[in-house]
């Protein structure tokens, strides 16, 4: 279980996150939306223990994030940014593999276990065909699917992405959205932009709107036309299933 107590973040006089309570069951998909600079990456960095708020608190089952030690949470918790890059010219192997690393006792080599769980993350998300390449051989596109594959390959029950299809095709956003759909033992808490997407395969919604929490709930309860007229300031209706735009 993971909850969220009335999550204050401030950045200078701005309230990015101005109280946000919610209890996200354990299992499934919820999607993290609202406009850009709403604090959707801010909470996001709270969960994963890479940001203290300046009010409230995160439990995991029943313990406060900042209570786990960086290798019990790197067990637990693993993150996928926005942005992916890398400082070193590792391979993309290689860099699944740092996925294995909280599993890992000082000075301990990997084990076949290790590799193989590498080879099965890097098949799953399409990258395997890249185990050589380097950083500056690999597209955006391709580069994000490696980091997704490294968090994978960390084994933790939660997952956080950072808006993780945003660089990819078509192709690779439905093959990543139904991976993260059929890992029904992981809880998976997604940015994402894409409202149909979310409607199609994500199972809950935070919405965020100015930061505060609009609506917490199943995602087709969530994205209706009035709630995204006031978070968006679009109008739209739903119409066999997806949201179209009125122009």
């Amino acid at each position: 279980m993971l909850k969220l107590d009335d999550i204050k973040v401030h950045y200078g006089t701005r309230d990015v996150l101005a109280g946000i309570t919610a209890d996200i069951a354990p299992g499934g998909i919820t999607a993290v939306m609202g406009p850009n600079g709403c604090g959707k990456t801010t909470l996001l960095r709270c969960i994963g223990g890479l940001l203290q708020p300046d009010g409230g608190r995160v439990l995991l089952d029943g313990r406060q994030v900042g209570d786990y030690t960086a290798r019990e949470l790197a067990q637990r918790v693993a993150f996928v940014r926005q942005h992916p890059q890398t400082d070193f010219e590792f391979s993309a192997f290689e860099t699944v593999l740092m996925g294995r690393n909280p599993y890992q006792r000082r000075l301990q080599n990997e084990s076949q276990a290790d590799w193989d769980i590498v080879e099965h993350c890097m098949k799953q998300t399409g990258t395997w065909h890249l185990r050589l390449a380097k950083p500056a051989q690999m597209s955006g596109g391709e580069l994000q699917r490696v980091m997704i594959a490294r968090a994978l390959a960390q084994q933790t029950p939660v997952l956080l992405m950072d808006e993780p299809v945003s660089n990819l095709d078509i192709a690779h956003q439905l093959e990543i959205m139904r991976l993260l759909k059929q890992a029904t033992e992981k809880t998976v808490l997604i940015v994402i932009h894409d409202l149909n997407l979310a409607l199609q395969f994500c199972d809950r919604l935070l919405l965020i709107h100015q930061g505060r929490l609009l609506f917490h709930g199943p995602v087709a309860e969530g994205l209706t036309p009035e709630n995204i007229a006031k978070v968006y300031g679009v109008a739209s209706h739903t119409s066999e299933g997806r949201i179209l735009f009125d122009y």
